[in-house]
Order: C-alpha cells, then sequence, then structure tokens
C-alpha cells in the first residue's frame, strides 16, 4: 500500500535539484569555497587539540630527571635564558653534554617537536652564531651511538676530534664584522679534558685537522691575563 512517501520524496528531491539548479555559477563557488573552509577549520582545530594533547602528555615526562623529555625542557629553557636577550649558552653546553648517546639526542629531537612544534637544530641555528652552533654538534657528533657497558671506555679519536674542533670553532667565532674569541667555550673545553697527556693527544690532532699548533693559537686568540688562568686549568690535572 502506498501511504504517499514516494510522493513526497520525489517532489522535494525535484525541489532541491531545481534550487540549485538556480544557484549562479558564483554562488555554486562561494558555497564549495565554504565548504571547504568549514572542513579545513575542522581538521586545524582537530590537529591542534590533538598537537595540544600530546605536548600535555610529554610536559609531565619532564618531571622525570635525565629523562627525554626533560633534556628537551633544559634546551628549550637555555634559549629562553629566564627572559633575557640571548641564549644561555653555559646551560645549552650542559644539557648537551648530559645526553649520553646520538640515539638519545635523536630522541631529544623528536620530543622537543612535541613539546614545542618546533625543530630543535632549527631553534639552536636561530639562537646561535655559526660557530657555537658548530660547536654544539661537534659535543653530539663525540658520543657514542649507543650505550654499551662491555665496550672500552677509553678515549676514541671523535672524542679527541671533537675537542680540538671545538677550540677551533671557539676561535673562529665573530661579533658583528669583528674576529672574536668564545672564552666560555674554551673553557668548557679545558674542563672536559681528563689529563694532561691527554691535552697533548688534542694538540696533535688540532695540528693534523687545522695545520696550526694549539698552544700558539691559543696565545694568539687570549690577552696575556687570560692564556695563563685558562693554561692554569690543565697544568692543574694528572699528568696521566
Amino acid at each position: 500500500m502506498d501511504y504517499g512517501y514516494n510522493n513526497g520524496i520525489i517532489p522535494y528531491q525535484q525541489g532541491v535539484a531545481q534550487a540549485e539548479q538556480g544557484f549562479t555559477l558564483k554562488e555554486k563557488i562561494q558555497y564549495s569555497l565554504l565548504g571547504i573552509i568549514v572542513i579545513g577549520g575542522a581538521f586545524l582545530i582537530g590537529r591542534n587539540i590533538v598537537k595540544k594533547s600530546v605536548a600535555k602528555n610529554e610536559q609531565k615526562k619532564t618531571l622525570e630527571e635525565g629523562s627525554v623529555p626533560t633534556y628537551a625542557k633544559q634546551i628549550k629553557m637555555a634559549f629562553q635564558n629566564d627572559g633575557w636577550p640571548g641564549t644561555n649558552k653555559d646551560a645549552l653546553r650542559q644539557a648537551l653534554r648530559d645526553i649520553p648517546t646520538k640515539s638519545e639526542f635523536r630522541k631529544v629531537m623528536t620530543s622537543y617537536q612535541r613539546l614545542y612544534n618546533n625543530s630543535l637544530l632549527g631553534d639552536m641555528q636561530k639562537a646561535l652564531k655559526s660557530s657555537e652552533y658548530d660547536e654544539m654538534l661537534y659535543i653530539v657528533s663525540s658520543k657514542p651511538e649507543t650505550n654499551n657497558p662491555n665496550k672500552s671506555q677509553a678515549l676514541t679519536t671523535d672524542q679527541l676530534q671533537s675537542w680540538a674542533k671545538r677550540l677551533k670553532a671557539a676561535f673562529d667565532i665573530t661579533y658583528g664584522p669583528f674576529p672574536g674569541t668564545d672564552e666560555q667555550a674554551i673553557k668548557a673545553v679545558f674542563l672536559e679534558i681528563p689529563t694532561q697527556a691527554v691535552f697533548s693527544q688534542v694538540g696533535v690532532v688540532y695540528k693534523s685537522l687545522y695545520g696550526n699548533d694549539l698552544i700558539a693559537d691559543l696565545k694568539s686568540e687570549l690577552e696575556f691575563w687570560e692564556y695563563d688562568p685558562m693554561m692554569q686549568i690543565i697544568s692543574s690535572k694528572s699528568k696521566n
């Protein structure tokens, strides 16, 4: 039995079709664009909600000392420098030194992206001079790929090269058009070098990399009242 439903639907569909036919081309384009904007807006809102949720979950992990998100947060805080202009390079340097391996550093990069929706290396490049950026990368490049408790803890060529390269980066820093020296970067390397014998090895590697004598370059880069205190850091260490 026909209760008239079909008779009601068909005229309705015909009315919709006629209404659509009555739209001008401009109106059809406007309605299409409106639909795209609504869908696109909903997508962006959804994506932002997901990002905020991911960042919130990652933020909770920054309470754990030595965790990957904690390293990421320490790096971000070094960039922010408690609201003062510039970057706290000592804090940044220390945070990078504390990260134990290259694989852990890659995890820190991922965590930083989740927390701040920015590239860690991109922010580092914006925050530092080119020589400072190189220095920070040399810190990471000297690390082992992964932790291996059975592997000898003897110094590697990578570590010696890293110290030599960081010293050269400290010598090459510029302030605008003027050459300069990053004394704090030199001091950081000197504090890390464990013995006088290792310092001599760094000098050999520096010579092989750059063709210059390390001591001569130190004397050239440092003022006479800076050179002696810097060398005292090395002379106070054990010989072997």
